[in-house]
């Protein structure tokens, strides 16, 4: 059996999806305004449980998976997005993110307050020494949302994906051990 991984921060709990999770994830992936920059055309029940099976054996920090944690809220107990880990196969010294967030949860600071605690497990826990993350350059929040906590701007791929019908640009961030610590000291003092 795969251990619990249950990470905290004042506002949420990110941990392993677990299959009462199914409706919830579908009911924000579903959604249009989600979905426009995530790799799924349309997101039914069936997708979320398929997800949640999928995930049931995943182990964290093993190069080539992705381990995909619910955001729940921590006084309710109300799953309103997940984030993706990629533990890449052809480094594993580094880590990708991804993140979705319901919209009616946007906003208020509960991503950044999420993928900050990631970070925290990623650099302090697991020792990693580079995260990253690609966004689409049309989504201002996303790309916010990662200069917020401190990433690199690294690329600027300009129509180099076909995605979902039309030539995507991208942007490639990226954030350092070294440059995560030395942020967090400056925000102590």
């Amino acid at each position: 059996m795969v251990e619990p991984l249950e990470l905290w921060s004042s506002r949420l709990c990110l941990r392993r999806l677990r299959p009462e999770d199914a409706r919830a994830i579908c009911a924000y992936r579903a959604l249009p305004e989600v979905a426009r920059f995530q790799s799924w055309e349309s997101f039914g029940l069936s997708d979320a449980e398929r997800l949640i099976a999928d995930q049931a054996a995943v182990v964290p920090d093993i190069p080539g998976t992705w381990l995909q944690l619910a955001m729940v809220t921590a006084d309710s107990a109300v799953v309103i997005g997940d984030c993706g880990l990629h533990f890449r196969g052809d480094d594993s010294r580094q880590v990708e993110l991804g993140i979705t967030l319901a919209p009616t949860h946007q906003g208020r600071g509960l991503a950044t307050e999420a993928l900050g605690t990631v970070l925290e497990y990623l650099f302090e826990r697991l020792g990693k020494h580079r995260v990253s993350a690609v966004t689409d350059a049309e989504n201002d929040a996303a790309a916010s949302l990662f200069r917020r906590l401190g990433f690199r701007q690294e690329a600027h791929y300009v129509e180099h994906v076909w995605f979902k019908g039309a030539w995507g640009s991208e942007y490639l961030f990226a954030l350092l051990r070294r440059e995560w610590q030395a942020r967090r000291t400056i925000n102590c003092t």
